[in-house]
């Protein structure tokens, strides 16, 4: 067997199969910042006197841009697309496919909406000076919190929808292509491989 049909059959480890590991790393780590916005930390906001949630985002927002979110977030997407060309590269088309369309369901159902629609409701809220009447921090944070997490909830099905995307895409790297590489099979210059 040669070189090229070891690397084409899984023998030898290319750069697909480590970036797609990193892929689904990077995906995880989104998903699971925003289900847990989801299920856990709105929900928990939610229930408290609105003097104490809305000092308490205000501060969660602010803290949130630091050097470990910010790589995660704006590098998911760029990782998607490397892994797309490199599988693109080996020949592995439908692992690319993947890889390709979980970058673009990032960047329109994560990236997008963070930009236009939460950033925006957070510098909105950062201009709220606490504390407040009991009625008007009531009616500030419900202003704030509905809207927030129904497109918190569209970031965490995209982000899901990525995840997917990258374990399907990972599950495929390393395939061989049909007629590619196989003992007694054509191989792509038309000799049979022994």
């Amino acid at each position: 067997m040669s070189k090229s049909d070891r690397q084409v059959s899984g023998g030898a480890v290319g750069p697909v199969k480590p970036l797609a590991l990193l892929s689904l790393l990077f995906s995880g780590a989104m998903f699971g910042f925003f289900f847990a916005w989801v299920c856990s930390t709105m929900w928990g906001l939610d229930a408290a006197d609105p003097n104490v949630a809305i000092p308490a985002m205000q501060a969660m927002n602010a803290s949130v841009r630091n050097w470990v979110f910010a790589p995660a977030f704006f590098g998911t997407p760029v990782l998607l697309m490397f892994t797309a060309l490199a599988a693109t590269r080996a020949r592995e088309r439908p692992v690319a496919t993947r890889f390709a369309l979980a970058a673009l369901f990032y960047v329109v159902g994560v990236i997008v909406p963070t930009m236009t629609a939460n950033v925006p409701l957070n510098e909105a809220l950062a201009l709220v000076e606490t504390p407040l009447g009991p009625a008007e921090a009531g009616e500030a944070w419900r202003a704030y919190s509905g809207p927030w997490q129904y497109w918190n909830v569209v970031r965490a099905a995209s982000a899901g929808l990525v995840l997917a995307l990258a374990g399907w895409g990972l599950s495929g790297t390393g395939s061989v292509p049909p007629g590619v590489g196989r003992r007694g099979a054509s191989t792509p210059n038309g000799a049979t491989s022994h």
